[in-house]
């Protein structure tokens, strides 16, 4: 790694729809730089990417991999490689979020069959958000019915002319555009000649008087027209057959940066440089609790040198760090180094605070980056340890599950006091379920979480009650008079109107203990009270048998006598749901959405796929996830956030409330 100059670094990443063949091409890049000494197999279980048991037992990618290899590229450059394998199946973006913010450009794999499909659009518009630039690979050509140019016709229709083949069958060989005469290609050849001189007037003039340019000029040309997104190159491959996998090398060395032509900014946007002899800064892209080396930061190296020994500063905590020894990434088996630079990304071991999105530096030197930001869960169940003597290590078992994945979210509801585990799909929680298995040696049940109704009240109530005990000796006694109804926004919850002393101004804070006391368990079903406005202005005391906790009743039960006078009502979570799929789901889609009381608010179009949105209440979208792929067999996704409460329907909350009583009644 210290001996390749930074000019003859390319990082990049796989990204795709599930099924289009990235990590075949990653096997057959490994193979080819002889990484591994055999082609690794998806359907074998020798695949060098997928190597986790749970990736084996499902046959697909679940976590994002990294791998650093050697090319002789055409002319005798040795080219080192850094390129990270992602997981298509949308359960698992959250990799892509990560792996993509470390990347210097992207290579979006497209199957010849399938084509261009839920996964692709969304990688696609991730990697624009980040302004990576990148390319598309064409992957299952060796298949019947694979269709070269309806894909490239489709390709063009949703990114434009500006995606050019470079790697293309030509006469039944898979061949370099530009190296090639046959007439078939030649106008793909002008059109990455003519995108390479519109980088640069000079050269830009000379292409118009008809001046040959010189394959230096072009290949400065085509890595500016590829980095500004002006030139998309489209490669096609043939991963199982090692064909056209060391023209697409060759073709990745011409066309896409090194790290030293991304200029990189921090969040304060100061320059980050990438020479070797520049301060040390590196970013945290990813955690990964390790069987064997135990916890692993996964560092990409943006500028300087990182050494084995090196004392580093975490800026984003604030404490310092030592270097021991760190790896590049080898699938099952890492490679030590002693040394990284610019574009390397590698994995430090034992590091004592350092954590996601923080930022490491070497002494004396700061920077700053913005964190990785991933989406909110789609999917939540409640947790419960199958064995009861487990209960108490259930949390934390979770919550080292939940470490190595910003996706998953596990909290305890304070509303439900249940453990509820979130992320983004069945089978992310499944996986997520297994490890903690696996790890603490804790078999859990999931079940769908209880939803977080509340109660509130549409009317005015007065209330009363009199708290009056005499047991022998000292008595107890407190009268309270209290008015429930709407609170305003702007307003206070509570409104002490009492005049002439009739409560004593001592015992003011137990009425109000009793009134946040009874919000806690509300008068219909039992649960939290929101939005109520509380005014205690009458009642009555005795001079020795009042105390606080006779006024701390009377509150109480004044309150729940004035709420259920009060018109009260069930609210329950309505969710803002966006759901993206294919045309010819929209019936399909409407008619769910409706079943489940859901409210239509737009339709659109985001890169070729209708966009519904919808309103729906919480408790009719619990399983949403493993629903919609049903229904779409897998063309669709979505996006969930809480947008308010709402209402619930008089025959619905009739049906919970009812529940609520049988609950209590079984536990009396």
């Amino acid at each position: 790694m210290k001996d390749v100059a930074i000019a003859d670094v390319r990082n990049f990443l796989l990204v795709g729809h599930t099924g289009s063949g990235k990590t075949t091409l990653c096997d057959a890049l490994l193979f080819k730089m002889g990484i591994n000494d055999r082609l690794g197999s998806v359907s074998a279980s020798t695949s060098m990417s997928d190597y986790t048991e749970e990736e084996i037992n499902r046959k697909i990618s679940i976590y994002a991999k990294t791998f650093t290899g050697f090319f002789k590229a055409s002319g005798g450059r040795n080219i080192q490689m850094v390129f990270t394998d992602t997981p298509g199946y949308d359960d698992f973006f959250g990799q892509v979020l990560g792996a993509s913010r470390v990347a210097d450009a992207a290579l979006v794999a497209v199957d010849a069959i399938s084509g261009m499909q839920v996964g692709t659009h969304r990688v696609w518009k991730r990697c624009e958000a980040l302004g990576l630039p990148r390319g598309i690979v064409v992957t299952g050509l060796d298949r019947d019915n694979a269709d070269l140019n309806k894909i490239l016709t489709d390709i063009q229709k949703a990114w434009g002319p500006k995606c050019v083949p470079v790697i293309w069958p030509v006469d039944g060989k898979l061949t370099d555009v530009l190296g090639s005469d046959n007439a078939d290609v030649q106008a793909w050849k002008n059109s990455l000649i003519e995108r390479a001189a519109e980088t640069d007037d000079a050269m830009l003039e000379k292409f118009l008087g008809g001046e040959a340019l010189s394959p230096e000029d072009l290949n400065t040309g085509f890595r500016a027209a590829v980095r500004t997104g002006n030139l998309i190159p489209v490669f096609a491959v043939m991963a199982l057959k090692d064909q056209g996998i060391h023209e697409f090398l060759d073709g990745i060395t011409r066309l896409f940066p090194s790290p030293g032509d991304v200029p990189v900014k921090d969040a304060d946007d100061k320059p980050i440089n990438p020479a070797a002899d520049a301060p040390f800064t590196g970013f945290v892209w990813r955690i990964v609790t390790d069987p064997f080396a135990g916890k692993l930061a996964y560092v990409r190296v943006y500028g300087g040198t990182l050494k084995e020994n090196m004392e580093l500063v975490n800026v984003t905590k604030g404490q310092k760090e030592r270097v021991g020894v760190f790896f590049t990434g080898g699938g099952k088996k890492p490679t030590p180094v002693t040394e990284a630079h610019a574009g390397d990304i590698v994995a430090l071991a034992k590091l004592k605070s350092t954590q996601l999105n923080d930022v490491l530096c070497s002494a004396g030197h700061k920077a700053a980056f913005l964190p990785i930001v991933y989406p909110a869960p789609v999917i939540s169940f409640a947790v419960s340890a199958k064995d009861r003597s487990d209960e108490d290590k259930i949390g934390i078992a979770l919550s080292r599950v939940a470490e190595d994945d910003a996706t998953l979210r596990v909290e305890r509801h304070a509303d439900t006091n249940e453990l509820v585990i979130s992320g983004m799909g069945d089978t992310h929680l499944d996986v997520a379920n297994e490890l903690m298995k696996k790890r603490s040696n804790i078999t859990v049940e999931l079940k769908v979480p209880k939803v977080s109704y509340k109660e509130t009240v549409t009317s005015i109530g007065d209330g009363h009650y009199k708290h009056k005990k005499q047991s022998g000796g000292r008595g107890q006694y407190g009268e309270v008079y209290a008015k429930v109804s709407p609170k305003k926004p702007d307003e206070e919850w509570f409104d002490d109107a009492i005049v002439g002393g009739s409560i004593p101004r001592n015992f003011i804070p137990a009425c109000e203990k009793g009134f946040v006391e009874a919000m806690a368990q509300g008068a219909l079903a039992g649960y939290p009270v929101v939005n109520v406005k509380v005014t205690v202005y009458d009642g009555s005391y005795h001079d020795v048998d009042s105390s606080e906790i006779a006024f701390k009743i009377a509150g109480t039960r004044a309150f729940k006598d004035a709420m259920s006078k009060a018109k009260p009502v069930l609210l329950e979570p309505i969710m803002e749901v966006k759901v993206m799929v294919p045309d010819h789901y929209m019936g399909d889609i409407n008619g769910d959405l409706n079943h489940r009381r859901g409210r239509i608010l737009g339709v659109g179009v985001e890169d070729g796929l209708q966009v519904i949105t919808a309103e729906v209440p919480q408790a009719e979208i619990f399983r949403y996830s493993s629903e919609l792929r049903s229904i779409t067999g897998g063309r669709g996704s979505f996006e969930i956030k809480f947008l308010r409460y709402d209402i619930v329907p008089s025959n619905i909350a009739q049906k919970i409330i009812a529940g609520a009583e049988k609950a209590k009644e079984k536990d009396e």
